[in-house]
């Protein structure tokens, strides 16, 4: 589940490790790149065969998570359409959303005119 997979990141970074290792999803390998983009991780890298994958995240970053905040859950979904997407922590964080057109971050949900569920924000 991706919460875990943040917790974890934000701990490893939190605790100075360089490298950390965490199984692989799709969900998880998204949200992954996304961080990277956004540059709160280095780089994020893909071992092992399909049915043990596992992902490398070089955790060391300009930008560190400091704080995360899940919205929907496993028993409460929420949704929202693209004119009610906010920015995180006055633009110094990062929204995400699951959309039809894929997990996206906020910004690029509003460019595409395109709403979804609001999973969690990172600052």
């Amino acid at each position: 589940m991706y919460t875990d997979f943040l917790i974890k990141i934000k701990n490893a970074q939190m605790t100075g490790k360089k490298m950390m290792k965490t199984r692989s999803t799709r969900m998880d390998k998204v949200i992954a790149e996304i961080l990277q983009r956004n540059g709160f991780i280095e780089s994020v890298e893909v071992k092992g065969r399909p049915s043990k994958r596992f992902m490398f995240l070089d955790v060391r970053a300009k930008r560190k998570i400091e704080g995360v905040r899940f919205y929907s859950k496993p028993s409460v979904h929420q949704y929202i359409g693209y004119k009610e997407i906010k920015v995180a922590k006055g633009g110094h964080g990062l929204t995400v959303l699951s959309t039809p057109k894929g997990v996206m971050t906020g910004k690029q949900a509003k460019q595409e005119k395109v709403g979804g569920e609001l999973l969690f924000q990172v600052w």
